[in-house]
């Protein structure tokens, strides 16, 4: 299926290990859309950056049960994608588009 990119990649993830994956192996961390299948993110990275990707990998988180109060609430599902890109290739991700 093809979706525009806005819609495949929400936001890098840029928590401690996401960085250092980043540094060492030339792994990007992304929230993507819960819809969206490897080869989506794969064509949305290559076409939004210019650069070769390798390995996508996926992830699905399920929202947490939350108690404030006598309020209970549940978060929302998210989809995570680690994508592998070509050696000597850099992803730059202060200047994303929003």
């Amino acid at each position: 299926m093809n979706r525009p990119v806005s819609e495949v990649l929400l936001k890098p993830v840029l928590s401690e290990k996401s960085v250092a994956i980043k540094d060492t192996q030339n792994r990007y961390t992304f929230k993507v859309n819960p819809k969206a299948n490897k080869v989506d993110i794969k064509k949305a990275v290559e076409s939004l950056f210019k650069v070769k990707v390798e390995k996508v990998r996926t992830m699905n988180f399920m929202g947490k049960w939350h108690k404030v109060g006598r309020y209970e609430g549940r978060r929302s599902e998210w989809k995570k994608a680690i994508v592998t890109v070509k050696t000597g290739q850099k992803i730059d991700l202060t200047d994303l588009p929003k």
